[in-house]
């Protein structure tokens, strides 16, 4: 994505083609712009699968075989499609049900498929970070022409901005999205891709170092990532756990165990969080302590003796971005409450830009993916007071959907106001050495239809 100077940024799923992820961690061609344009008095759940279906649809010349546009195209990233972002969408477009959606889900998990065989360069299993899925003119000046399946057939992958790389997490939800389809539609073909990426993570992740789990994956050269994320084993918790109920083969039960014993390692049991790693496989990371390792690791484990990390969550990352904040970006009149990325955003410099060519980050900027994330774990616990706070957070994100990312497009073509959800109220520094901004943003749009829908993708 790009800031205010239109220089090209990373989001975190867009990290490991350059190595810099170490530090972390259907319809016919034409009719989805006319779909979501006839949202506007539709529902905000509506709306919002509307932006699904224009990301989709944003290059109709350009074949049936696609994936989604991951962000609007002010963002910078072009038609950059991120493999995290799709699973998303194929996860939420079957939790709103309707032949539409269903059918949709099937075409996204087709393209994945794809990709899976016709790799340019390997036959094992793996999926890229991301592909393109339409042409542009990069910022150098070279064009780019293809759509998602390039002239010499082979998937499109994103190499101009180095999107490369493989990480276990992004393989993960690519399974679970995989597994889903297969649970949903019977189609042998979803559930054999889903075991390949299950294999891939085997083979090339699996450490015996001692703190165990799974390695972060391999970048752009296919060089092994010295890296172990709380994150990433949580997703194989969920991936894993599936794949044992779909094949009836207590390996993958095996493998669960593995990558659970690694998040339960990370547990800080006097303060009620979970730490984001390790580097080494030897030594937690201790800081910064990101959201989604506390929320994602309650939908996977339904664990009570690990459940109050969503009240760490609530009370620690908790912000409200509001006009008079410095940085927002937020319109006089608006406020915005949610949770930020992790512990090291509430600790922003102020006075510098994120990234060169950036803005400057605000403290109290909304992560409106990571709200979605807190909201549906809360729905998930039902403790009291659980389901009005999620109704809160819901709200804030559906006023966000209503009032921010206007005028925004997809190819070229406006996005339908009111529909889709920006990935950040204002500029956010992560603390991982990227940051998020008010683009229209499908992962942050599909999670808030999973949290509105009340639906657990890490718990089959």
């Amino acid at each position: 994505m790009t800031g205010s100077q239109g220089g090209p940024a990373l989001n975190r799923r867009a990290l490991i083609g350059t190595g810099l992820g170490a530090t972390a961690a259907l319809v016919m061609a034409g009719t989805g712009t006319a779909r979501a344009a006839g949202h506007g008095t539709a529902s905000a759940p509506g709306r919002a699968q509307g932006f699904l279906a224009a990301a989709m649809d944003a290059y109709p010349e350009h074949g049936t075989i696609r994936l989604a546009q991951s962000y609007t195209d002010q963002a910078g990233l072009f038609s950059t499609a991120f493999t995290y972002d799709n699973a998303l969408a194929i996860l939420a477009s079957l939790a709103c049900g309707g032949a539409d959606g269903r059918s949709r889900a099937v075409v996204l998990g087709d393209a994945l498929l794809y990709a899976q065989s016709h790799d340019p360069e390997y036959a094992d299993g793996r999926l890229r970070q991301a592909y393109n899925v339409g042409p542009y003119t990069f910022y150098d000046g070279t064009r780019q022409p293809d759509g998602f399946v390039r002239a010499d057939g082979t998937a499109n992958v994103g190499r101009q901005f180095g999107f490369t790389g493989t990480a276990v997490g992004d393989m993960a939800w690519a399974g679970i999205a995989l597994a889903a389809l297969a649970r949903r539609t019977g189609q042998r073909r979803f559930l054999t891709g889903a075991v390949r990426i299950g294999e891939w993570i085997d083979r090339v992740g699996r450490t015996d170092e001692p703190l165990g789990g799974f390695k972060f994956g391999v970048n752009g050269a296919n060089e092994k990532l010295p890296f172990t994320s709380t994150e990433h084993n949580t997703d194989l918790i969920g991936l894993f756990g599936q794949l044992a109920r779909l094949t009836g083969d207590r390996v993958w039960l095996q493998r669960r165990s593995v990558a659970a014993r690694f998040v339960k390692r990370m547990w800080e049991p006097t303060a009620g969080f979970f730490y984001t790693g390790t580097n080494d496989g030897v030594t937690i990371n201790t800081s910064p302590i990101p959201e989604d390792t506390q929320t994602w690791t309650h939908l996977a484990l339904n664990s009570p003796v690990h459940a109050r990390s969503l009240d760490w969550a609530a009370a620690e990352l908790t912000v409200l971005d509001t006009p008079d904040r410095p940085n927002s970006t937020v319109p006089a009149g608006q406020s915005y409450e949610g949770v930020t990325f992790s512990s090291a955003s509430l600790l922003a410099d102020e006075s510098a830009p994120i990234a060169d060519g950036q803005p400057k980050p605000d403290r109290d900027g909304v992560w409106f993916e990571g709200t979605a994330h807190l909201a549906l774990a809360l729905r998930h616990r039902r403790a009291p007071g659980d389901e009005k706070r999620a109704r809160r957070l819901i709200a804030s994100i559906e006023r966000a959907q209503d009032l921010l990312g206007a005028d925004q497009t997809f190819g070229g073509t406006a996005v339908a106001a009111r529909s889709g959800i920006v990935s950040a109220s204002s500029p956010l520094d992560t603390g991982f050495g990227f940051g998020y901004y008010p683009y229209r943003h499908t992962g942050a749009t599909a999670w808030y239809l999973l949290a509105a829908t009340r639906t657990n993708p890490l718990r089959a």
